[in-house]
């Protein structure tokens, strides 16, 4: 990625998650997203296991951008009623529609450059969830926490890319973040992670 996950950024993202809590005007509205990722640990497995990603990690970028609608592309929510018109534009190129989610998602994942990559420690997996939608929010002066992983937590208040290019500060995300996600994975006991922003792997099998 052109944004390099350096030592700072590193330690940013896990002190960040290990301070994250759930702001109170959105406490009732995380658990029901959970419970869905949960229903379909399977489906998000039969993708995420041949590429060696973490099953949660697919099942985050599906909430983000398909609100979790098998339906959908894992590239950017189009139908897979035909090839992404969208940003990524054209995918997948093999194949014919309409596709698979299977199809669409290992493809997604493919293009991304996620497959078969051995560190997915904690802020690694968080750098990796953010760059997925871009670094953009990093590059504001003054920059902010991104609303595609921390919306809903105490880590965001306001402001959100609402085009390619375009930012409203005063615009707010509606959208749980996937950190805030994964936070509740954690504190659920579902996912877990080696101690510290140094560890290179999660603790059990992905």
């Amino acid at each position: 990625m052109s944004f390099p996950l350096t030592d700072v950024l590193r330690q940013q993202y896990q002190t960040l998650f290990d301070s994250c809590i759930i702001s109170d005007a959105h406490a009732n509205d995380v658990a029901p997203v959970v419970a869905s990722i949960l229903r379909n640990q399977a489906r998000y497995r039969s993708v995420s296991e041949p590429l060696d990603i973490p099953w949660y990690f697919v099942a985050l970028v599906h909430c983000m951008e398909t609100s979790l609608n098998f339906s959908r592309h894992l590239h950017n929510g189009d139908p897979l009623t035909a090839r992404t018109v969208h940003v990524p534009a054209g995918r997948p190129k093999a194949g014919a529609p309409p596709f698979t989610w299977e199809q669409s998602a290992t493809d997604a994942l493919r293009f991304q450059g996620l497959a078969n990559l051995t560190d997915w420690s904690l802020p690694t997996t968080l750098y990796r969830l953010e760059g997925y939608n871009g670094f953009g929010y990093h590059r504001l002066a003054p920059p902010i926490n991104s609303p595609y992983l921390w919306s809903f937590s105490n880590h965001y208040t306001a402001g959100k890319f609402t085009s390619d290019h375009g930012f409203d500060p005063s615009a707010i995300s509606k959208q749980c973040g996937a950190a805030v996600l994964l936070r509740k994975l954690v504190q659920s006991g579902v996912v877990t992670f080696a101690a510290g922003a140094n560890a290179t792997t999660p603790n059990g099998k992905h």
